[in-house]
């Protein structure tokens, strides 16, 4: 069974720094994309960044320039490395993969974490 479990996340003052990670585990085969979503209290879930397996990165233009995305293939870990954050950063922060999981027969899934809440005071 895959699992995605997410750590990192916390209380930090606004203008302060917060790195959040995502190790992926289980039966894996191949890890492809890699993404961070968030959702605010009372808001729809978005889109904060991307990374596909050759390291290739989207960022959503509210956190572009002061977020970084990155990927350690080998451990199937993602991290997600937060700057300059502001009170509107707050959200519980969701990664998210597409993996191909070794069994009987081959099967790629999207898979989600369970969260980790970033809160920006200011």
């Amino acid at each position: 069974q895959v699992q995605l479990v997410e750590s990192g996340g916390g209380l930090v003052q606004a203008g302060g720094s917060l790195t959040l990670s995502c190790a992926a585990s289980g039966s894996i085969l191949n890890v492809h994309d890699m993404g961070w979503y968030r959702q605010a209290a009372g808001k729809q879930r978005e889109l904060v960044a991307t990374i596909s397996s050759g390291g290739n990165t989207n960022f959503a233009g509210s956190v572009k320039g002061r977020f970084t995305i990155s990927r350690d293939n080998a451990e199937n870990t993602m991290y997600l490395q937060m700057n300059s954050l502001k009170p509107e950063d707050t959200a519980v922060y969701y990664c998210n993969a597409v993996i191909t999981e070794l069994g009987p027969r081959l099967t790629t899934s999207t898979y989600w974490g369970q969260g980790t809440q970033v809160t920006v005071s200011s």
